[in-house]
């Protein structure tokens, strides 16, 4: 199945990534591209995106990149770090590579809309033997 194919199938049973509101911009074997626009529901106390947020953001980024090698692939473990705040209106563009062609290390860099990096999320994937059909 295509990358994209698989990316599709994905998004339309994800309803955590839905209510995220993501644009997905581009997607190729290892690799995503997608976007999300932060509003008022995704905020804290402090009235800036929780940081659970920006996770999800990228760790749905991951998803779709992982999967679009073709296996049907599950995180073995994931981090971020938080490099600047993320408020309201804020849009959050991540982007997320595959290390190599056989490797299971990805990396998801996070931006805002004036082009700052935001974070910096680093995750492992478990490649399963099911392919996507």
């Amino acid at each position: 199945m295509l990358p994209e194919k698989i990316v599709q199938k994905m998004i339309s049973n994800d309803s955590f990534s839905n209510w995220l509101d993501l644009e997905i911009e581009g997607v190729k074997k290892g690799y995503c591209k997608l976007k999300a626009t932060i509003n008022k529901h995704m905020t804290n106390g402090f009235d800036l995106a929780h940081g659970g947020i920006c996770y999800s953001i990228a760790d749905s980024c991951f998803a779709f990149a992982a999967n679009s090698t073709g296996k049907i692939s599950l995180t073995k473990s994931a981090s971020i770090n938080y490099l600047k705040k993320v408020e309201i209106n804020d849009i959050i563009t991540a982007e997320c590579h595959q290390l190599n062609e056989n490797s299971n290390l990805f990396t998801v860099y996070l931006f805002n809309q004036r082009n700052e990096e935001i974070a910096l999320f680093k995750g492992t994937a478990h490649f399963t033997n099911k392919d996507w059909s």
